[in-house]
């Protein structure tokens, strides 16, 4: 018997973690297994006459939020091109489905409620044998007009029965980025989060963790990406692997989803020791309004969470990314803006913002009426209205959550921030001010080049403010730009100061030739430009920069700032 392990990413570099752990746990005796990746935008038919023409008499599909749509119209044109092939779903997106789904979709024969490895293996085995299961649990079946489900029955006791996928070579490792869980389960019962269903924590053996991080490090993967719901939920175990990987590795970048509030000072002291870069933190911070986060579970000590950011931050060791949450049931709008400003004052590396999804099976679903949440019934069943929250109001949490990702996330724009924080006296209203701006001007509709942004930024500046704030903010947004984008002396972009004085113009030729001497036989190309600056921070008077970007073949460019106050 042949079966096919399938699923639909959305970006070719992702990878399937569930899909080699299945295979590795059914192992030969289910048959032969492949495995088989593909991505939402690839033409339904070319997907379906490749997992055709490998003639399997069983596909498996692992089924997400991203590829619900895409995966049930493959199944419905799998089931008329060969009607004897049987068709098995599962996954968290159709783990809660039942026989409705199977009425709309009658080439299904199998869904798999939960955790996977248990029932496909039982099912397989017997299909192997020509026998029909009997009673497995966390599985339904079709049975001619019928549907039958068995009870729901336990998950894997211990996670080191699932041999190793990656030492066995099921895991595709030149992707450069692979996922991997060290557990599973969440002590937490965040009733947004399918993890509230499951309180119990398992954990491989770390005598399993250490083999297969010793692996993934030795084969170099530049990107290993942790998928433990919180990685540190037992402190003196996550330190034993944060040690293990400090004394292993030597290329890999490690991403962990993390509980700020649960570092200990020994933690934060091993911390204190990883390589800038080498480890990337998401934060989930949800919200930090204290009647939200004991309305939906989350009941965390936020003095502790941001005293140990801030400490993370200040080492500058650690790449942090954090997480806030719109459209919580007892949360207002107002109220949710000020966590913006409460959460950036903490200067994290990367600021998210997403609208709540109402997952099916979930606590927050099944109270949605109560709670007075509305949302969209197709994937990914985002939050559209609260009680608290009008959808008018989302939309504008929306459309600062994209100006963040252009801004903020980008990492171009910290000096133009700063001002603009200052100038408004928050930055949560000066992003509302420029989310209204964008709206009218309709420019959430279309990409934006980084160039074209800074000019927009500029617009923006411009029509809200006169002199002096105008200047104080547009001397910002051409700073920041000089440090990213390579400025064209003949057409600098308006908001920069190039009138230049005759003996400005003459230091500035000075020091070009100086540094032109420098670099000379190194095969660097050097370009330069200059302007006036009056109003930085931690400035007086006149200031002239020269910007030098020096750009070598193979390792792109470096910026050198060279500063000359006449103050004059």
């Amino acid at each position: 018997m042949r079966t096919i392990l399938t699923s639909l990413h959305s970006k070719y570099i992702h990878s399937s973690l569930a899909l080699p752990c299945l295979a590795s746990y059914c192992g030969l005796d289910c048959g032969e297994m492949l495995i088989r990746e593909f991505t939402v935008h690839e033409p339904r038919e070319a997907v379906l006459g490749r997992l055709l023409n490998e003639e399997p008499d069983v596909v498996a599909f692992s089924v997400y939020l991203w590829n619900r749509t895409e995966t049930l119209a493959l199944v419905d044109a799998l089931a008329v091109a060969r009607p004897e092939l049987r068709l098995i779903l599962g996954g968290p997106e159709v783990s809660f489905d039942g026989e409705e789904l199977f009425a709309r979709h009658p080439g299904i024969d199998g869904l798999i409620h939960g955790e996977g490895e248990l029932p496909l293996k039982s099912l397989l085995l017997a299909w192997r044998q020509g026998l029909e299961p009997e009673a497995v649990p966390r599985l339904s079946l079709r049975r001619g007009n019928q549907v039958v489900r068995a009870e729901d029955g336990p998950v894997l006791g211990s996670l080191d029965d699932i041999p190793s996928p990656f030492q066995a070579g099921l895991v595709d490792l030149d992707r450069g980025f692979v996922y991997y869980e060290t557990s599973r389960g969440c002590p937490y019962s965040c009733i947004f989060c399918m993890s509230a269903l499951d309180k119990q924590v398992r954990s491989f053996s770390m005598a399993r963790i250490q083999s297969d991080l010793r692996l993934l490090m030795a084969k170099e993967v530049p990107k290993i990406k942790l998928v433990d719901r919180t990685f540190n939920y037992d402190s003196r175990r996550a330190r034993q692997i944060f040690q293990f990987i400090l004394e292993h590795n030597h290329a890999s970048h490690f991403h962990f989803e993390i509980g700020a509030h649960l570092l200990d000072p020994p933690t934060l002291d091993l911390l204190d020791t990883v390589p800038p870069g080498m480890f990337q933190f998401e934060i989930g911070v949800q919200s930090t309004h204290e009647a939200t986060l004991s309305a939906v579970g989350r009941e965390v000590s936020l003095n502790c969470l941001e005293a140990n950011v801030r400490r993370l931050q200040a080492a500058g060791r650690i790449h942090l990314h954090l997480d806030l949450v719109a459209g919580l049931p007892g949360e207002t709008g107002q109220e949710f803006l000020a966590s913006i400003d409460r959460v950036a004052a903490l200067r994290p590396d990367h600021l998210q913002i997403e609208a709540v999804k109402v997952l099916p099976g979930s606590p927050l679903r099944r109270d949605a009426a109560q709670l007075g949440l509305r949302f969209d019934p197709n994937p990914p069943y985002t939050v559209l209205a609260t009680r608290e929250m009008p959808f008018a109001d989302l939309e504008k949490l929306r459309g600062i959550s994209r100006l963040l990702d252009m801004t903020w996330n980008r990492g171009c724009f910290d000096n133009f921030l700063r001002q603009f924080d200052r100038t408004c006296g928050s930055l949560a209203e000066g992003l509302q001010r420029l989310q209204a701006f964008w709206h009218v001007q309709d420019l959430f509709r279309f990409p934006m080049s980084r160039h074209d942004l800074f000019l927009n930024l500029e617009r923006f500046i411009r029509q809200m403010w006169d002199d002096p704030i105008s200047q104080d903010l547009l001397e910002a947004l051409a700073y920041d730009y000089a440090l990213y984008e390579r400025v064209q002396p003949k057409r600098p972009p308006a908001f920069f100061n190039v009138s230049l004085t005759a003996a400005e113009r003459a230091w500035v030729k000075d020091q070009v030739a100086r540094v032109t001497t420098a670099v000379r036989g190194q095969g660097i190309k050097l370009q330069h430009f200059a302007a006036i600056f009056s109003c930085l921070p931690e400035q007086s008077g006149r200031t002239l920069l020269l910007f030098l970007y020096k750009t070598r073949s193979g390792e792109g460019r470096t910026i050198e700032v060279v500063r000359q106050e006449t103050n004059e």
